[in-house]
Order: structure tokens, then C-alpha cells, then sequence
């Protein structure tokens, strides 16, 4: 049996240890922290459970897949269920804009209800746009290794044009309407990779096709229990896990990698190791292999935009605690401030705490969530600059400040949310890069700002023999369903390789 060693046991590195180990490998995950999950994991307190990270689900093939390939059935470990309406967007003069769950129809029919028949028609074809898009693009740069050259020999003249690589999401949007708050929602999408509307690439825009197309969904218990079910699945297949196992180096010789090496002097020999951490961590400390194949690696990575970080903050509230009508929220609430654009300039250009942000709350209608039927638990994120002292923005000289200002903003919004606070703890891209050895925080690795995004985006194969890379900062990105697919695409690599072998 071949040896196969995983650092870091996030979603991508568990998916990956399932499939490799699955296909006979032996597996060993070592995890700096002492829980699994990275970034997807519940936070569960005083009888409230909330989502430290992903609070959406899309594509969720991607997980049935998964599970079923490796004999099991995710609807037998995991309720997946449907969020109806899957996001509601409010703006400031009071208008809401509800786009309902698995119909691109019916979204443009709401569009158009609440913001004018015009702009639903708008929808309707950006939508159609988004699926050209989608169709485009999701082999050669979604669901395989990119290469350069498969997208050359792929991707014709008509279909480049199609994709719009050199055209902004906000420049594309503008072309089909002029309406600011039709703007402001699409915009929104560029944030699921912690990019800029101004340089994201139009492509994005097959984000909300997606979500309409795919649907959006939520696992009763929580997103983070996706984690839980696959810790379970891994070690059912005999996948070794080892929590509160910091890898501090990747061990490389004549180009080959030999194994890992343990902050406590242990040694660790492998034929493969997979890198579900940070890139830029992995090849600025962890190989101290200084050869120009990760010299060039090094130098791509730094020059790319690192996504931005978010400010989260967990409530739990006890509706009971006042009297009179209560605030009525979806699952998926988006509270926008009257200038959106202004976020991006300050969280990329001034690189300073956004001053009136727009807010993003999970408020689910799940009762395995709460401690009982008169409590709700919410999840509310910020869009952020990294946490980067070294020029000066420092989050734990201001982060209990921030949280009440959020807060305030809330109560402001006529939310209530002050009075029913019973449980409350935040999180700062400070908190982040604490944790998870995230630069700075930032949520999703490198942003997509760029026509060339997906190419400074570090390669699953890399240029040392053995050595693999999962999860948000290598391709294809961050997000759920993303970080599920460089584990399959990483998996038949690893596959392809050992069948040449023999």
C-alpha cells in the first residue's frame, strides 16, 4: 500500500484522504487544531449551534458523489433540505427583493415585481449569459487540472468572447442595466471568492445562475455538520486522523517528496502529501526547498490579490425578552447600505474597516439550532480588510468596538437585536489567521480580481513529484462545492499517476 499523507483536515483534505483511501491507499490527516473542519465547523454554545463558515449549499452533488463512491449515501447521514426563498435582499428605501430557490424563471419574475419589468427582463438575459458562461467554462476551468494548453485547444475565438475574461462583473452588469439596486445584487456574487465587483472577472456571474439552477441548501443541524459526516466517513475507511498535529515541514529531496516533519521533531516518511493549508504558507515555510520549480510557484502567489477576510459575529437571542411583533428574516438576509461600492474601495483601496457595510445574516428556522421554539441563532458576516499590523490595521486594537457597531447598525434596521441577546461572540480576521493560518485572514485564498485570476491561483499538481494541493487556495477556488472538486480533481491525478507507475 502506498503511503499518503494530508495536512490540514478541512473539507478538501478530508474529501481527499476519503478517495485516496477508498482507492487503497493508506492515509494519515495531521490537523494543527484540535477539532476538524478548517473553516466549515459548527460553534455550539450555551444550547445555540451556529455556522463558524459556510452557511449555504450549492451543488451538493459534488457531496453525493463523494459519500456514494466511497459506499455511502449522504441522504443517510445528512438531511439536506431546501432554503425557499434562498436569499432575501434588502435595500434602504424599504425595497426587498426575494429570489426564490431552483427557478431562474421565477427570479426574474421577482426582479421585475419588485425593481420594474425592465429589470426582471435584464435578469432574464444576464442569466442567459451566466449559462453560456457556465457551459463554457466548467471543464477546462472548473472541473479539471487547468492547463493552459486544454484551454487553448478548448476554448475557441466565439467562446472567449462569450466568457468576457478582460470585461469586470461590474462593467458586464452595467451593460444590461443601470439600475443600482439590480447592481448592488449581483455584485454580491463576487464576494462568495472575497473578490472585487470592479476587477472580478464577468464569469462570476454564472454564481447566481448556479445558485438558481442547482439550488441553494442547508444540512438540518448546521452546514458544519457536512465536517462531521466526513471526519466519520474517513475514519471508517481506516484514514488515520492526528488533531493537534502542527506539520512545520514538508520533507523534499531531488525534487521527490519524502514526507512531513511535526512541530515536535517527528518525521513522518510518504510517497504522496496532499496540502489542504494555505499555499502561500505551504511554499513560503513549509518546503524549504529554495529550487527555481518553487521559486516561480512563490513568486505567482505574490503577486496575486489574497481574497479579503469577513467579521463574524454568532447571536443568540431570546425572543421572549420583548414584547410586540418581531422582525421576520429568511434564512439568507442581505441588508445593503445606501453606497455598496464604497465597500470594495475601502476594504482594496484605503484598506480600512468598512464604515457602513453591508450585512449578511443567517437567521435559519432550525430547531436542532437553538436551545427552543422562542430562540433563534444567527450568524452575521462583514465583508473585511486582512488583518495586517504591519501597515498598520491592527483588528484586536478595535475588534469589540466593530462588534458593537454592527450591532448598533442592526438595532438601526429595526431588527431588536440588542434586547434579545443572550448568547453573542465574534470573530475577526485576526481570530482568522490565528486559527487557520489564513495571511491575514483572508477567507478564500487568493480573490478572482483579474482576467488572470484563475492562472495565479496555485495548480493542484505541483511541480515537486508527490506533492498535491486541496482546498480554497489552489484550484478552483474556495466555496463548498469548489474545495469538493480540487479533491476529486487531485484524487485522479494521484490515480492516473499510480496506474502509469505500474
Amino acid at each position: 500500500m502506498k503511503k499518503a499523507i494530508v495536512i490540514g483536515a478541512g473539507v478538501g483534505g478530508l474529501a481527499t484522504a476519503i478517495r485516496l483511501a477508498k482507492r487503497g491507499f493508506e492515509v494519515k490527516v495531521f490537523e494543527k487544531s484540535n477539532q476538524v473542519g478548517g473553516k466549515c465547523r459548527l460553534i455550539k454554545q450555551e444550547g445555540f449551534t451556529f455556522d463558524a463558515g459556510p452557511s449555504l449549499v450549492t451543488i451538493p452533488a459534488v457531496y453525493r458523489d463523494l459519500f456514494m463512491k466511497s459506499g455511502a449515501r449522504l441522504e443517510h447521514l445528512l438531511r439536506l433540505e431546501p432554503v425557499d426563498p434562498a436569499f432575501s435582499y434588502h435595500f434602504p428605501d424599504g425595497t426587498t427583493v426575494k429570489l426564490s430557490n431552483l427557478s431562474v424563471k421565477k427570479n426574474a419574475d421577482e426582479i421585475a415585481a419588485a425593481l420594474g419589468e425592465k429589470e426582471g427582463n435584464a435578469w432574464h438575459n444576464l442569466m442567459q449569459r451566466a449559462e453560456r458562461m457556465w457551459d463554457i467554462s466548467r471543464n477546462p476551468f472548473i472541473e479539471s487540472e487547468i492547463r493552459l494548453k486544454k484551454i487553448v485547444r478548448e476554448i475557441s475565438l466565439p467562446k472567449l468572447r462569450a466568457i468576457a475574461p478582460f470585461t469586470s462583473l461590474s462593467k458586464y452588469v452595467s451593460k444590461f442595466s443601470k439600475n443600482q439596486k439590480l447592481r448592488d445584487i449581483v455584485y454580491r456574487y463576487a464576494t462568495y471568492s472575497g473578490s472585487d465587483p470592479r476587477k472580478a472577472p464577468a464569469v462570476l456571474l454564472t454564481i447566481p445562475f448556479i445558485e438558481a439552477t442547482f439550488g441553494a441548501w442547508h444540512f438540518a443541524g448546521g452546514v458544519g455538520r457536512l465536517s462531521e459526516e466526513l471526519q466519520k466517513r474517513a475514519l471508517d475507511l481506516n484514514v488515520e486522523i492526528h488533531l493537534e498535529a502542527e506539520v512545520c515541514e514538508v520533507l523534499v529531496k531531488a525534487n521527490q517528496v519524502q514526507g512531513i516533519k511535526l512541530k515536535n521533531g517527528e518525521e513522518i516518511s510518504a510517497q504522496i502529501v496532499i496540502s489542504n493549508i494555505d499555499a502561500k504558507l505551504l511554499y513560503g515555510s513549509l518546503i524549504k526547498d529554495r529550487s527555481a520549480r518553487t521559486a516561480r510557484e512563490r513568486a505567482k502567489l505574490k503577486i496575486a490579490t489574497p481574497a479579503f477576510s469577513g467579521f463574524s459575529i454568532f447571536l443568540g437571542l431570546d425572543n421572549q425578552k420583548i414584547n410586540g411583533e418581531l422582525p421576520q428574516l429568511e434564512h439568507h438576509n442581505v441588508f445593503f447600505p445606501k453606497n455598496y461600492e464604497n465597500e470594495f474601495v475601502e476594504i482594496f483601496d484605503t484598506k480600512k474597516p468598512v464604515s457602513d457595510p453591508a450585512i449578511y445574516i443567517c437567521a435559519p428556522n432550525d430547531p436542532l439550532m437553538t436551545p427552543g421554539k422562542n430562540f433563534e441563532s444567527w450568524s452575521v458576516l462583514v465583508n473585511a480588510p486582512l488583518h495586517e499590523p504591519e501597515i498598520g490595521l491592527d483588528w484586536r486594537k478595535f475588534e469589540v468596538e466593530y462588534a458593537q457597531k454592527i450591532i448598533n447598525k442592526l438595532d438601526v434596521l429595526g431588527l431588536k437585536v440588542s434586547e434579545r441577546i443572550t448568547y453573542m461572540s465574534f470573530r475577526s480576521p485576526a481570530d482568522l489567521e490565528a486559527e487557520f493560518s489564513a495571511p491575514g485572514g483572508s477567507i478564500y485564498g487568493t480573490s478572482s480580481n483579474g482576467a488572470l485570476a484563475a492562472f495565479a491561483r496555485a495548480k493542484n499538481r505541483s511541480q515537486i513529484s508527490g506533492l498535491y494541493l486541496v482546498g480554497g487556495s489552489a484550484h478552483p477556488g474556495g466555496g463548498l462545492p469548489l474545495v469538493g472538486i480540487s479533491s476529486e480533481i487531485v484524487s485522479e491525478l494521484r490515480s492516473e499517476e499510480h496506474t502509469s507507475e505500474l
